[in-house]
């Protein structure tokens, strides 16, 4: 069964970009070379995210593989400033989004990776933040689904572990379907690396509740249906 509900996750990997604000750097820790590169790398990144707006993802991809040496040299440079790493994290995320809309599978998975330790940063110093805690989430359900496409089911179970711990605490402040999905896909996922019946259970019975009350998204609901015990 996982092998068709992770083909079905991976082509929808293209979360909303989260638009970004870089913070200017510190002359002190930079050289001016440096700054002058970081400063194309926002105007870089700025062109990426229009682009991608507008459909263009060849020209985004082009644009963000442009932004993200100076930005990545920026975190180094800078690493406790937080507009900066959350900076690199949706440049990165970004990134992601773009290849995924290219059907550049292969080219996602490192950017994730790259990219989880930020968003992990920016969340547990921003932990009221709904749009970082959602990214980080899907970031994680994500790598998780990549692991298990490749029958990895070790490397993925932590990252489905830390998913759901996230998209519990998301769905507990605010219980809408966009979060509720999140947990279901990532109980999804966790339901094909662990035995533990009580899990199992769950994700059958929020499956039903959100076939019956139509809230479960197209991604989800081929699963939803397994797990409901109503697919074929």
């Amino acid at each position: 069964m996982y092998r068709a509900i992770v083909a079905a996750l991976l082509l929808s990997a293209s979360c909303p970009v989260v638009a970004q604000e870089a913070s200017s750097v510190t002359a002190a820790v930079m050289s001016q070379d440096q700054i002058v590169a970081f400063n194309k790398a926002v105007a870089d990144f700025t062109a990426g995210q229009q682009a991608q707006q507008a459909g263009d993802n060849v020209t985004a991809v082009t644009r963000y593989d442009a932004a993200l040496p100076a930005i990545r040299d920026s975190v180094k440079a800078q690493p406790d400033n937080l507009n900066n790493v959350n900076f690199l994290a949706n440049a990165l995320y970004a990134a992601a989004a773009a290849n995924v809309a290219l059907k550049k599978i292969d080219a996602v998975p490192p950017l994730y990776e790259e990219s989880l330790p930020y968003w992990r940063k920016v969340v547990d110093a921003k932990p009221t933040d709904a749009t970082s805690s959602m990214v980080l989430t899907s970031v994680l359900i994500q790598l998780g689904n990549f692991k298990l496409s490749k029958q990895d089911k070790e490397g993925a179970a932590p990252l489905y572990v830390e998913a759901m711990s996230l998209a519990r605490k998301s769905v507990g402040a605010n219980g809408n379907a966009a979060n509720r999905n999140l947990l279901l896909s990532a109980i999804i996922g966790a339901s094909q690396t662990s035995d533990d019946p009580a899990l199992k259970s769950e994700g059958a019975a929020m499956s039903k509740a959100m076939m019956a009350d139509g809230t479960v998204d197209a991604v989800n609901k081929p699963a939803a249906q397994i797990l409901a015990g109503s697919g074929k």
